[in-house]
């Protein structure tokens, strides 16, 4: 009971520590605005207390309201999604390596966007714009082809599905390499969206988003129980009555979705999905029922970390992208030499 409660108090620190950041996070950027303007913004505008904004420029209430809030918002929705979709990877292919991008979507996602770019496709398609609806189709379509191709049968191996990802990953990979060769006009603009970037994100990306997310999360959630018996092996976990190859197919399923909407509207973020799963189990240990929650929390509050020093490092924006791949590669690189030592990669 009371370690139940020790991690139930971990929990609630850690939300009310990620709810302090989002306002730190939103206070902090380049146009300078007072602290105490600031949160009259947010009293009169997100919790609707009639406060005055006497004072206060209808400059300033923008910056707040339309720029840095949704800018924070969509960040941590991307980064809980991406964390909680990477632990559910790691889950069902019992592979501490895999992450969200693992069969492919990213590649899927930049062949679709930069098919946008080349076409110039501006139009909108079900409240999306051409190249986000591109790029969520694109990465769809690619988990479709890496299920097709891997699928034996009513079973889906684990190795068949990896390698199939890594195969179509390297083939679409090749694709946009020859858009980019033979597009060189449009080339800046593909390589921009495949860095990932916050940059000019608003409250149209969060509203598009925030459903998958939520419903996506809420789904995975429920599959931890089963993520957790399925750590003693398939086999046993068929004797304990779970249906081992209908949790593999709802885990692949809501995490490719999950990922697919949030790279269409993001770009591709890279390392998040990898990385949070593995600091979080260190402290957590492997069971899904804890993992997930936590690695939800610090996965959200590490990306709106990362953006603020994207945005605030020098004056030119640097893509979030590279910053969240700066502090992931050099980690892996520790884990690496820690596994070389004889201690285990979890």
């Amino acid at each position: 009971m009371k370690r139940k409660k020790k991690k139930k108090l971990a929990l609630a620190l850690a939300i009310a520590g990620c709810l302090f950041l989002i306002y730190i996070c939103t206070v902090m950027g380049a146009a300078s605005v007072s602290l105490g303007d600031i949160n009259r913004i947010l009293l009169h505008e997100v919790f609707h207390i009639p406060v005055s904004l006497e004072g206060i420029s209808e400059g300033s209430i923008t910056i707040i309201r339309d720029v840095r809030l949704p800018r924070v918002l969509l960040g941590f929705l991307t980064g809980a999604s991406l964390s909680v979709c990477g632990a559910g990877y790691q889950g069902i292919f019992k592979n501490p390596m895999a992450d969200p991008f693992i069969l492919g979507i990213s590649s899927g996602a930049a062949l679709g966007a930069a098919i946008g770019i080349v076409l110039h496709f501006s139009g909108s398609i079900a409240g999306l714009s051409g190249t986000t609806f591109l790029a969520f189709a694109g990465a769809l379509l690619t988990v479709l082809l890496v299920y097709t191709i891997s699928r034996r049968g009513k079973k889906v191996p684990v190795a068949s599905l990896l390698l199939s990802g890594i195969a179509v990953n390297q083939s679409l990979s090749a694709f946009m390499s020859l858009i980019m060769l033979f597009n060189q006009q449009s080339m800046d603009q593909i390589m921009f969206w495949t860095m990932g970037s916050l940059n000019g994100k608003g409250w149209n990306q969060v509203v598009t988003i925030l459903p998958y997310v939520v419903v996506g999360i809420i789904l995975l959630l429920t599959s931890a129980r089963e993520l957790d018996i399925m750590l003693m092996g398939e086999e046993t976990a068929i004797q304990l009555g779970v249906n081992v190859e209908f949790v593999k197919k709802k885990v692949l399923v809501v995490t490719s979705i999950v990922t697919a909407a949030v790279v269409s509207a993001t770009g591709i973020i890279g390392f998040v999905g990898l990385l949070i799963p593995h600091v979080v189990r260190l402290f957590t240990g492997p069971g899904h029922r804890v993992l997930m929650p936590v690695s939800l929390v610090f996965g959200g509050t590490f990306l709106i970390l990362c953006d603020t020093v994207a945005r605030s490092a020098i004056t030119q924006e640097i893509p979030v992208g590279i910053i969240t791949a700066a502090c992931g590669g050099p980690f892996f690189l520790y884990l690496l030499r820690k596994s070389r030592k004889g201690g285990a990669v979890q």
